[in-house]
């Protein structure tokens, strides 16, 4: 069976590669001509070390020199090692350049152009060559103005899947773009398309997502919209906030709402600037991320719009007591870029964030026309592998609650009580018994849903060693805990698939709450 594997570049080119199960990652790049790095080819060097950012595989065989526990636990893997078992999207710690690869020149026909608004032209293109076009939903094109020698950036505004591809463009008077537009457009025109680029693009949605758009910064977050939409294994609030200038820079309403018939979960808001505007929600869009709008520690946010606009956003997370731990964006520049040329500018930056014991690592990559970042906050082990074991432990309910007899549930029950038996109200009363009986407890989902895989990854976890740390000499656990056990059993014996992920939920966050108290003591 034949893979997908997305190579995401450090200068945010992305190539797209296939890979058999049984050839390794590194030997698909090899094949597709692609050099990324190694030394050693057997997992023994950590050379071509890179990180999953979305899919399953199989690990391979390598050396603790080359790929720590910690890090295989956080997503990095060996691309010389790893099976595909699953489409993937790996980070790649090099430069397209030094991998001897680069862009891809597309070929294409105009074939719609419309005045969306004042401020707003759409585009259609059809590519000659549309089926060598992969692109992961949020990444851009560059396009080159006709006569000009110069191209300006623009992000996917289409499904991955479309035949054609279709880009938001801002108007900006007596602009390179705006003006052949303007002026000199027309169906049919020849056009010439270089990427995909860009390492803003939508990561496996395991969590709560936030979405922000600014002006035409809609176009990703309408491809991330497209994606989503069709995901049928998709169970997390999708919700979204569309920021412009005037009433009339609102563009795609029809679109949007039609998301909301598409995802089980989605709804949105739009927030006008103008002081004029008569719009139920005015201002800036930091102002209205309340209520079901305001992420939390448990939310992924996705951001594209203007540079100010982020910035503000940023400052506003900076402020929250749990920011958002995962926060991905992409800010418009001016600059402009010539063909065949990439001036990329990396820069990172770790700061500390408010909360004792946590840091927040900023990661920009910048090029004519496009900045994109990541915002990551790390936070104490024991809360990472919580929020890990919550993750997989999902997933191993989707696995197993149609396979569950009485007897199962029977032993599911025992299993709840005796964990609880170590517990009384608010009181751990046996710290070193109730970490091993909790373990069982939660092992059980695994155990049932017969998946490898999934066993393997929550066996690498390190709950246990962090309980077996912070807990004893605790004086207090969350007592929602014990009776969360009993209301867990009772879903997945009713098969309540949607309450028993519920529970799951609050569960691991009670769970953090505990060893929180207990690290500060």
């Amino acid at each position: 069976m034949s893979h997908q594997v997305a190579l995401a570049f450090e200068d945010g080119i992305t190539r797209f590669i296939e890979c058999e199960d049984e050839q390794t990652v590194a030997d698909a790049a090899y094949q597709a001509r692609i050099n990324i790095p190694f030394d050693c080819r057997d997992g023994a060097c950590g050379t071509c070390k890179a990180f999953c950012e979305s899919g399953d595989y199989e690990e391979g065989d390598y050396i603790e020199d080359a790929l720590s526990e910690d890090e295989a636990e956080q997503g990095y893997c060996l691309p010389c090692q790893m099976f595909p078992r699953t489409d993937l999207i790996l980070q790649i710690a090099t430069t397209s350049v030094l991998a001897k690869t680069g862009a891809a020149t597309f070929t294409g026909e105009l074939v719609e152009l419309n005045r969306l608004s004042d401020s707003t032209f759409g585009i259609t293109i059809e590519l000659e060559n549309r089926s060598d076009l992969a692109f992961l939903p949020g990444q851009y094109m560059n396009i080159e103005v006709p006569g000009t020698g110069q191209t300006r950036s623009y992000s996917f505004s289409s499904s991955t899947e479309d035949d054609k591809v279709s880009f938001l463009i801002k108007n900006t008077p007596g602009g390179l773009m705006t003006t052949y537009l303007d002026e000199q457009a027309a169906v049919g025109d020849k056009l010439e398309l270089t990427g995909p680029m860009g390492s803003f693009f939508l990561r496996e949605p395991v969590r709560p997502i936030l979405l922000l758009a600014g002006g035409t910064g809609l176009a990703p977050i309408l491809a991330i919209l497209e994606k989503l939409a069709t995901d049928e294994l998709l169970d997390v609030p999708i919700r979204m906030v569309y920021g412009a200038t005037f009433d009339h820079d609102l563009v795609e309403l029809d679109r949007i709402d039609s998301f909301k018939d598409k995802i089980k979960d989605f709804d949105y808001i739009t927030v006008i600037s103008d002081d004029a505007s008569n719009h139920e929600r005015k201002g800036y869009v930091p102002a209205h991320l309340t209520g079901e709008y305001e992420p939390d520690e448990d939310t992924d946010v996705y951001l594209c719009g203007p540079p100010p606009m982020v910035e503000a956003v940023r400052q506003f997370f900076g402020t929250l007591e749990n920011p958002p731990l995962d926060f991905y964006y992409e800010k418009f520049t001016s600059a402009a870029g010539t063909p065949g040329k990439t001036d990329v500018e990396v820069t990172t930056e770790t700061v500390e964030s408010a909360r004792d014991g946590e840091e927040r690592s900023v990661v920009e990559v910048s090029t004519p026309g496009m900045t994109t970042g990541e915002v990551h906050v790390s936070r104490p082990d024991s809360e990472s592998q919580l929020e890990a074991r919550m993750a997989l432990e999902l997933g191993a309910l989707e696995l197993a609650i149609r396979k569950l007899g009485d007897r199962d549930i029977e032993r599911f029950r025992t299993l709840a009580e005796t964990a609880n038996s170590f517990i009384d109200g608010d009181r751990i009363i046996d710290a070193e018994k109730f970490t091993e009986a909790n373990a069982d407890f939660h092992e059980f989902l695994f155990r049932r849903a017969d998946n490898s895989a999934l066993m393997g990854a929550y066996q690498n976890l390190t709950v246990i060693t962090e309980m077996k740390k912070a807990l004893p000499g605790a004086e207090w656990i969350d007592p929602n805990i014990a009776t969360e056990h009993l209301e867990l059993v009772d879903a997945v014996a009713a098969k309540d698939i949607e309450k028993a992920r519920e529970i799951i939920r609050t569960h691991a966050q009670h769970g953090i709450e505990t060893m929180r108290k207990a690290e500060s003591e």
